[in-house]
């Protein structure tokens, strides 16, 4: 428990939107773009997801209010994903729509394998509807990615590009990290080039010198894409990339739930736990 709480004080902006504000403000201040996510997942009831709903729908209204320079990100299974496809759909719909009427922008986070096809279908239906305000998640280390990122550019998606931090078996992802860098430099490579201003969401150095040469050798403008990390990793790293002229979005959660949210990341891969803790103290 003790090292749970250090970790969560560490990237986690505090249970509620007061305290989170406060955070998001003085990363605003200091030139970055934030991503808030309230943080929740796998409700079981109407109840449950129609409150997230309507909390991430406040939320947006005082972004707006407060001029905060920030987007969302949520997850289906907070929306209801578990209770009914066209549920969570209706759910996502509303707080598009929102979107739309603040002037924002929902990020569609990518859950386990299980949840892919069913998030995308939802996505492209919210897309139909709403193309310049939603968003999604594609995680490298899944076989099926460069295929969804191919359609994605087809179809002017706007993706954010992340390794993928879920436990899955050998036949749906890449098992070795060396592979799930080298479909993450690919596919990167080609929402650079092609994508609809594309999120690089990596604290790996190595993968970011990658992206920085790929667009200067092809001459992509640093605001044609945007990096995004996590808040509390990396910090020197964040202000580097920020001195140097790019986009820089900070994921910042926040919430009452950070113990189970803390504590699943660790459970499903122990490397999430060993990443944290070495980045923490680099800086």
């Amino acid at each position: 428990m003790d090292i749970l709480l250090f970790l969560a004080k560490r990237f986690i902006a505090g249970e509620t939107f007061e305290q989170a504000k406060v955070v998001v403000k003085g990363l605003n201040d200091a030139g970055f773009l934030v991503t808030l996510d309230m943080l929740g997942e796998s409700v079981t009831s109407k109840g449950q997801a129609e409150r997230a709903r309507d909390s991430y729908i406040q939320l947006l209204g005082d972004i707006y209010k407060l001029a905060l320079n920030s987007t969302i990100s949520l997850k289906l299974t907070q929306m209801g994903l578990d209770i009914d496809d066209a549920y969570c759909c209706e759910n996502i719909m509303k707080i598009a729509e929102a979107a739309v009427n603040y002037k924002n922008f929902v990020r569609l986070d990518m859950e386990g394998s299980g949840y892919t096809q069913r998030t995308i279908d939802i996505f492209k239906k919210i897309h139909e509807v709403y193309p310049e305000n939603i968003g999604m998640a594609i995680q490298s280390y899944l076989y099926r990615s460069k295929k969804d990122t191919a359609h994605a550019m087809e179809n002017r998606h706007r993706i954010r590009l992340c390794k993928g931090a879920y436990k899955e078996p050998p036949d749906i992802a890449y098992p070795d990290k060396m592979d799930v860098n080298k479909s993450f430099e690919d596919i990167m490579k080609e929402l650079l080039l092609k994508g609809n201003y594309p999120a690089i969401a990596t604290h790996d150095e190595r993968l970011i010198n990658i992206a920085k040469t790929f667009a200067r050798e092809n001459n992509i403008s640093p605001d044609g894409f945007e990096f995004q990390m996590l808040y509390g990793i990396r910090r020197n790293l964040q202000k580097k990339l920020l001195s140097e002229g790019y986009r820089i979005r900070i994921y910042v959660p926040y919430g009452r739930y950070w113990l189970p949210y803390t504590t699943r990341r660790v459970r499903e891969r122990k490397e999430n736990l060993f990443f944290v803790l070495k980045n923490i103290f680099r800086r």
